[in-house]
């Protein structure tokens, strides 16, 4: 029951939210949307990897999401640090 919710409503919801991602991703006017968009792209891919995990019953494909999390946590952080030195130097 739960592979079906999975495969048919789940993923494809996922899969068009991606998608729409994208689409602000390329057309974000600053690179603060840019950013924000990839975050959000990274956290549906976690969404993503985290259903498959369970479709499988898979409990390593979960250890990619949360080293995903991290990376995506620690780029955010990243872009912070060098966007409010940016905002110092104007």
């Amino acid at each position: 029951m739960i592979q079906n919710v999975i495969v048919y409503f789940v993923l494809p919801v996922l899969s068009f939210s991606m998608l729409l991602i994208f689409f602000r991703l390329f057309k974000g006017p600053s690179l603060i949307d840019k950013v924000i968009a990839l975050d959000l792209l990274v956290i549906v891919g976690i969404g993503a990897f985290s259903a498959y995990a369970v479709y499988l019953d898979k409990v390593a494909i979960v250890d990619i999401s949360l080293v995903l999390a991290l990376i995506a946590f620690l780029s955010t952080v990243a872009f912070t640090f060098y966007y409010s030195k940016q905002q110092k130097n104007l």
